[in-house]
């Protein structure tokens, strides 16, 4: 029983790393620059940040059968953890919390096929 929990811990970790990839990699192809993946604040984690056109991109990946599945995994909590560790992101750059900033939703269905909503969710 504890190889079956193992196993799947490890293809989820791994599938959740091809997801994040295949993302970086859709970002990258229209001309966006990664920044950091899964930078982790006080707050929480990032799974990944760019630079696109001048706007810092908070993107959070989410993996599922589809994307409707994917989309819904994103909680009010997690986006609240997401906030703050952006918070704490941002107090580095020069401009702070006056940083022109965007959070994404990145989703991968189960195909491997990407699809972005910019902008997904703001501040609380």
């Amino acid at each position: 029983m504890a190889d079956a929990r193992a196993d799947r811990g490890l293809r989820s970790h791994l599938s959740g790393e091809a997801a994040e990839a295949a993302v970086t990699g859709t970002y990258l192809d229209r001309g966006a620059k990664l920044l950091d993946t899964r930078w982790r604040g006080q707050g929480g984690e990032i799974d990944l940040i760019f630079a696109d056109q001048g706007v810092i991109v908070f993107c959070e990946v989410k993996k599922a059968g589809s994307f409707e599945e994917a989309a819904a995994r994103l909680r009010p909590a997690q986006m609240r953890r997401i906030h703050a560790a952006a918070s704490e992101y941002l107090a580095r750059l020069p401009n702070g919390q006056l940083t022109e900033l965007r959070f994404d939703l990145a989703m991968v269905d189960g195909r491997g096929e990407v699809r972005i909503a910019e902008n997904a969710f703001g501040h609380f």
